[in-house]
């Protein structure tokens, strides 16, 4: 990388910090998006109402404030539940709010996903002696990716790019580095830039990579 007036490894480090955060928020919402699809195909009407609730609020709230209630009501929350004070840091609350994000969105997705299955082939499972979790692990969830994979990926993107939201708290990501090297140099039009071409960079490289993944889960069905 150029040095940037010696800033060159800040941002690097601030990209290394936005990486692990969109990383984190990804596994951790998609483990939520899985419970919350399975909540809203329940029997149980309660799982399923509270599923909607929370897909609603979440999808009908900025990303910003989610962080903001978060960072800041967090330790609240933890104190008035358990007596003790305690206090989110930056890096723990943004990857809270970004995992409360991402798997209220995959949660939908996912959904969507599992009624794509053809309801025979469950069905015939089930003829053959296949109990639920069989015919879930077996049948549903490996056809599932395939119709999954194109949504989770404009999730990902998604994703990355709003950790730069998490920099509003003092996480010490890409754009907040930027910014700081902005503000000693005055020279706002450089870092900003050069924060920009590293965040095209890692989403070309997410696009890249999610096409060989698509290429190879629909080979099957490509034959």
């Amino acid at each position: 990388m150029i040095d940037l007036f010696g800033f060159g490894p800040q941002l690097l480090v601030g990209a290394t910090v936005t990486l692990k955060v969109a990383v984190t928020s990804l596994v951790c919402g998609l483990v939520v998006g899985l419970l919350g699809a399975g909540a809203k195909l329940s029997g149980v009407s309660f799982l399923r109402r509270a599923a909607s609730v929370y897909t609603t609020i979440v999808r009908g709230v900025p990303e910003l404030l989610i962080i903001l209630m978060l960072y800041f009501g967090g330790g609240v929350a933890v104190t008035a539940l358990f007596g003790q004070h305690a206090e989110l840091n930056a890096f723990a609350a943004g990857v809270l709010a970004l995992t409360v994000v991402f798997g209220a969105y995959a949660t939908e997705v996912f959904r969507a996903s599992i009624l794509a299955v053809p309801q025979g082939q469950t069905e015939a499972a089930r003829s053959l002696g296949l109990t639920k979790a069989h015919v879930l692990w077996l049948i549903v969830l490996p056809q599932m990716w395939r119709h999954a994979l194109p949504g989770l990926g404009n999730l990902w993107l998604t994703l990355l790019k709003d950790t730069a939201l998490i920099s509003v708290v003092g996480l010490d990501d890409l754009t907040r580095k930027a910014g700081m090297a902005a503000g000693s140099t005055r020279d706002p039009l450089t870092f900003y830039s050069a924060a920009a071409a590293i965040y095209l960079a890692l989403t070309t490289a997410s696009l890249i990579l999610l096409a060989m993944l698509e290429r190879r889960v629909n080979m099957p069905v490509r034959g």
